[in-house]
């Protein structure tokens, strides 16, 4: 079983959960917050992130619609589109409610992900063009490890997952298999 985060492209959970019928598909929360800011003066961002907060840290899905009730009554008035924005992408959104708080840590969001995806861009538009497929694959192995040049990186990685791996072994017994080094 996968669990795939995506960012609002249309038609991305749909070609997913084909490809992989098993896949849990979750919208991508800090995706879905900077979304409901396209309809969103500037001056009410911070009102309507206080308001939002509440939905997705809610324990459940029944909290979360309560919560979302009391956003659409403060703020749906105002903008109703951010309100048709959430109610849109309640389905992949409360699969994210399920889990544990610290698997919601690591799925909250796509950003590790465009990251690394934008400095591989970056490193092949760089370099124009490459004579064969090792030569690709030696650059981007080139910049993964230029992530974190020294190694000591992985030791603060492996601490902050820690209780991540944790949840996700009990979350998906039977699934999570045990490695050895």
């Amino acid at each position: 079983m996968l669990i795939a985060v995506c960012d609002g492209l249309e038609g991305l959970p749909e070609a997913i959960t084909t490809t992989w019928e098993r896949t849990i598909v979750q919208q991508c929360i800090v995706h879905l917050i900077r979304n409901s800011f396209r309809y969103a003066g500037r001056q009410h961002r911070d009102g309507i992130v206080k308001a939002l907060k509440p939905v997705y840290t809610a324990p459940s899905e029944q909290a979360a619609k309560d919560r979302f009730a009391e956003f659409t009554a403060e703020w749906g008035q105002q903008y109703p589109a951010i309100v048709r924005l959430w109610e849109s992408s309640w389905a992949e959104f409360v699969t994210f409610l399920e889990y544990d708080v610290e698997i919601r840590r690591v799925i909250c969001t796509t950003n590790a992900i465009e990251s690394i995806n934008a400095r591989y861009r970056r490193a092949v538009r760089a370099r124009g063009h490459f004579p064969n497929e090792t030569a690709a694959l030696t650059c981007l192995y080139l910049v993964t490890r230029s992530l974190d040049p020294t190694g000591g990186g992985r030791a603060r990685w492996v601490m902050r997952w820690k209780p991540a791996l944790n949840a996700f072994a009990i979350t998906f017994a039977g699934r999570f298999e045990r490695t050895t080094h």
